[in-house]
């Protein structure tokens, strides 16, 4: 980066990094807005599953009936049952 030797070249170079910066707020809006793709930890959707998935593990259903109930992979449904774990695990 260059020394700045005038007051009308330090006006010019402020002028450019608050164009730069607007510039880069608008991408950062973009980024944040944009829909996330992959595996969405505790929307509602990731919530709903979980909370049926606690009601029929505690009344002693098995991994694939819930996976078949709630028709999601037996590998969710192992996830599920990790997160629990240390959900309960926390509690006491």
């Amino acid at each position: 980066m260059k020394k700045v030797v005038t007051f009308e070249e330090a006006l010019k170079r402020i002028e450019e990094l608050e164009k730069e910066n607007e510039e880069l707020q608008e991408e950062l809006e973009y980024y944040k807005n944009r829909k996330l793709s992959g595996r969405q930890k505790h929307n509602a959707k990731w919530m709903a599953i979980y909370n049926d998935f606690v009601s029929g593990y505690e009344s002693g259903m098995t991994m694939v009936e819930i996976a078949k109930r709630n028709n999601v992979s037996e590998r969710t449904i192992y996830r599920y049952k990790t997160y629990y774990d240390k959900m309960k695990e926390k509690e006491e």
